[in-house]
């Protein structure tokens, strides 16, 4: 696969930052609620609040849908996110509830493109848990079981079957969810909320979270906001301010690329009938899908831990592009003549607990975070969830699910660099040994070439 004229974006590849961009800042003023972030989570939040008639502000660093919410590969999730024999493990009384938050996110994400009229190329696809190997298929038919046993909407089946490519053994379809452009669905969701009463102050970087008499002070470089309630939907960004509990979440840094446009003939071929996005059983994920401009969006593989706040501005690694193509050629050897036209990357955060989380700090300030790859589909359920917490006091059973009583979170496991990198070791290892099998039975032996992480502090552009 040819990655000599990859388009490295600083921002995402799936649309353009918007034509107008707000102001910022530029003096104290009031409000009952404050909304720090304006990412999926942050924009559902303020979006409720407004639409309930709340006197509220939402604070942004870059501009609204500017993160993770539209760098994603725009795959809407109908399950939990993460391991989900190790959750199975972990919370087996929660994984019902688990299930149906995930899938009534889903389902909300879809009332909300119908709502407002976005046009985002949403198709209602499912996803599949899609085998590489033996040894994956094996894990499919685990998990099938553990989310048939709550009650999810699963089938299982192979890659003829489900209408996937057959590069793919076979795999497991949740049926709830599908395939979007996550760009234009967040900046469809900017406009919703730009039409409401709400006062959104873009490049404005928070500072600052402190309580002063009874109130909240969000400093900004050019002013001050105080507020009665305060939400914190900063999502990998959360660690900035002294009010954030420790170790609430790690952030890790992702990337997706895209290919040139293909023929529409050669993608035909491939039997994706079905047009499911995938994400492979590794450790590690790889993820692929098509989009609606003919092309295969792709990514993941390898995770790259954030060290210290504030996080750094990153581009891609070319290294890790490059390797990402090897493993796309192996999943698509068809089309592995195929150009990468752009790259483009961006963090999120991950929980020790690998379970979405909720709660609140203190009297006055509330937060939701780390969807663990899920946010497309979770993190705007959570913000109107958080939302009607705050005009009626109460909590829907779904943000219930997801309440952290006492704020108190430990080290997450094997989140470090070293650890990230051994689990990428074992699942190269495992393509390694399972490619040895495919082709010890044709008479070959693949050659795996390695390549090492990017620096983490690198100075990228913005």
């Amino acid at each position: 696969m040819k990655t000599g004229n990859v388009e490295y974006s600083a921002f995402s590849g799936w649309v353009d930052p918007p034509a107008d961009v707000l102001p910022s800042l530029a003096e104290d003023i009031a409000c009952d609620i404050a909304v720090v972030g304006g990412g999926l989570g942050g924009i559902s939040t303020a979006l409720r609040l407004a639409e309930r008639g709340q006197d509220v502000v939402l604070l942004e660093a870059e501009f609204c849908g500017h993160g993770a919410s539209s760098r994603n590969a725009g795959q809407l999730a109908g399950a939990p996110g993460g391991d989900l024999q190790l959750l199975d493990l972990l919370y087996r009384k929660k994984m019902p509830g688990m299930v149906r938050f995930a899938e009534h996110a889903a389902h909300h994400v879809e009332d909300l493109i119908d709502k407002y009229g976005i046009e985002c190329d949403y198709e209602r696809t499912g996803n599949v848990f899609a085998a590489v190997s033996r040894g994956q298929l094996g894990r499919v038919r685990r998990v099938t079981r553990i989310l048939r046993r709550v009650g999810a909407d699963v089938e299982r089946g192979t890659s003829e079957e489900l209408g996937i490519p057959r590069g793919f053994l076979g795999g497991m379809r949740e049926k709830v969810g599908g395939i979007m452009n996550p760009g234009r669905f967040t900046l469809g969701l900017r406009r919703a909320l730009l039409r409401t009463s709400a006062r959104v102050f873009e490049q404005t970087k928070v500072t600052d979270v402190a309580r002063d008499r009874g109130q909240v002070v969000i400093s900004t470089p050019h002013g001050e906001v105080r507020a009665n309630k305060v939400v914190l939907a900063t999502n990998a960004h959360a660690g900035e301010w002294d009010i954030t509990p420790p170790r609430l979440s790690v952030p890790i840094w992702v990337i997706e690329v895209e290919t040139e446009p293909i023929d529409p003939a050669r993608l035909t071929a491939l039997g994706w009938t079905s047009r499911s996005g995938l994400v492979t059983q590794h450790n590690i994920m790889e993820n692929y899908r098509l989009t609606a401009r003919n092309t295969v969006v792709f990514g993941v593989r390898r995770l790259e831990r954030g060290v210290k706040y504030p996080l750094p501005r990153k581009e891609p690694d070319p290294a890790l592009v490059e390797e990402l193509a090897e493993a796309f050629a192996t999943r698509f050897p068809a089309l592995s003549d195929v150009s990468i036209e752009r790259a483009w990357g961006g963090w999120i955060a991950i929980t020790s607990s690998w379970l979405p989380l909720a709660g609140q700090l203190g009297e006055n300030v509330y937060y939701s975070i780390a969807c663990n790859g899920h946010g497309l589909a979770q993190a705007p359920y959570t913000g109107s969830l958080i939302a009607d917490l705050l005009v009626d006091g109460e909590r829907h059973e779904d943000l219930a699910g997801l309440w952290v009583k006492k704020p108190k979170f430990p080290r997450p496991m094997m989140m470090s660099p070293w650890g990230l990198r051994t689990i990428w070791t074992v699942d190269r290892f495992n393509d390694f040994v399972n490619g040895s099998k495919r082709n010890a039975r044709r008479g070959s032996v693949p050659v795996i070439r390695t390549v090492p992480s990017q620096a983490f502090d690198r100075d990228n552009r913005p």
